[in-house]
């Protein structure tokens, strides 16, 4: 038995509604089974239960076994000392709160459907051989309630994100743009530097990046100096000694300490996604945009694109590490890419701004994510093997919360999915 599924029962009182009794043998009414609480404290509040001819209101407090108020220390938490009932799948031992007053207790062992233990041990014997315990039964679902889920669930992963940003913001006495940057900074070094690229970012005085709007060798010199790229005594390349030679003098300019961030990798990448390409895209970016933040708030969501279009240094048409000739290309920053540092930044910190303000999420922004394209990873595929439909970013952002967040932690009856597998039963 877990816990859990004693909450679902609860939650959803899936226990007959007369002839219930104490553990006392007292007349049980349950008249509000009141409010799931998912932090620290009782797990339900504000119930309303009548036993015998008394009404009661308060919290309700539900575990495996009685004697786990104690285990949990409960009769020492002033926090429960309002508990109206103590709901237990087996009362293996009387309960008492801090002032030696006794808890009433409902033993539900009795009173749950045989159907429904079966449904839910049947969820979690197939865990070991599927992708996910419900498996193909995910398409049971109705999609009004699947695409309700979907949303709160991309919600939830903005939240999730938010708290990056609030940390961020804290560390930079609220200096957005800065935010920003290392946020696009991290995502420009994409899942290998993001890390790398992030505590560059961070350890950065950003008022040089601004000193720096309309330079832009001179922010690539920053960026790849502080990265560690700029270190060789062997390479003759031209670019690369201007570079060093920028770098050095910033560095002595700006009093800028040693770095003890990087080098960035370069192994396992596209070449397109060389530290040495990605740092001068954003490099120029931010040369040309010193102001960011609030040219991407208040754009149209379109012009994202038109935005974070950037074009690496021309040096870097027909090189991706230096002193090395390669075919020409342009390297220009893809739609592709751009759609990831919408879905990782953009909307990120916008979500945040908005809530910062205490103003609404509006369609528009949902809008924007349903426009973009669904990421593609084994995640999502194997959802898709399953039948789930993965039509933009907000469903594959959504699967990726779902997965990480419930899937792998067994939190089948917080999800939508196992909930009304259960609520199929009787």
């Amino acid at each position: 038995m877990r816990e859990d599924l004693l909450h679902f029962i609860w939650k959803y009182r899936k226990f007959p509604s007369l002839e219930l009794k104490t553990t006392d043998g007292e007349l049980l009414s349950v008249l509000s089974v009141g409010t799931h609480n998912m932090l620290a404290g009782p797990d339900f509040f504000n119930a309303q239960i009548k036993i015998d001819d008394q009404l009661w209101a308060g919290n309700v407090e539900i575990h495996v076994n009685s004697s786990d108020w104690y285990a949990h220390k409960h009769e020492d938490d002033k926090n429960y000392d309002n508990v109206i009932l103590h709901v237990v799948y087996e009362d293996d031992i009387r309960v008492h709160r801090g002032d030696g007053s006794v808890v009433p207790t409902l033993e539900l062992k009795a009173y749950i459907n045989d159907e429904l233990l079966q449904a839910y041990e049947k969820l979690f014997e197939q865990q070991r051989h599927q992708f996910i315990n419900c498996g193909k039964d995910i398409k049971l679902v109705s999609n009004f309630k699947w695409d309700n889920w979907v949303e709160r669930l991309y919600i939830e992963r903005l939240e999730q994100k938010s708290e990056v940003i609030l940390e961020l913001l804290k560390t930079s006495q609220n200096d957005w743009e800065k935010v920003l940057f290392v946020l696009l900074l991290k995502n420009f070094g994409s899942k290998i530097n993001g890390d790398v690229f992030y505590n560059l970012g961070t350890n950065l005085d950003f008022s040089i990046i601004r000193k720096l709007a309309g330079k832009p060798l001179q922010m690539e010199s920053l960026l790849l100096g502080l990265a560690k790229l700029l270190e060789s005594e062997e390479i003759v390349d031209s670019h690369f000694l201007k570079l060093k030679e920028e770098f050095n003098f910033l560095k002595h300019k700006h009093n800028l300490e040693e770095s003890t961030i990087g080098p960035p990798a370069f192994f396992k990448l596209r070449p397109s996604n060389f530290p040495t390409i990605r740092l001068s895209q954003i490099a120029r970016l931010y040369a040309a945009n010193p102001n960011m933040f609030h040219k991407l708030i208040e754009a149209e969501n379109s012009n994202y694109y038109e935005i974070l279009k950037v074009t690496a240094n021309p040096y870097w048409d027909n090189h991706y590490t230096f002193g090395k000739v390669s075919k020409t290309r342009s390297k220009t920053t893809s739609k592709k890419f751009v759609d990831l540092l919408i879905i990782n930044a953009i909307l990120p910190i916008k979500f945040c701004y908005l809530k910062y303000k205490g103003l609404p999420i509006d369609e528009s922004f949902i809008q924007t994510i349903r426009g973009i394209a669904s990421e593609s990873n084994n995640i999502i595929q194997n959802y898709e093997k399953l039948g789930v439909p993965v039509e933009s970013a907000e469903k594959s952002q959504a699967l990726l919360q779902l997965y990480n967040n419930y899937c792998t932690k067994n939190k089948c009856l917080q999800c939508v999915v196992g909930s009304e597998l259960l609520n199929l039963k009787p």
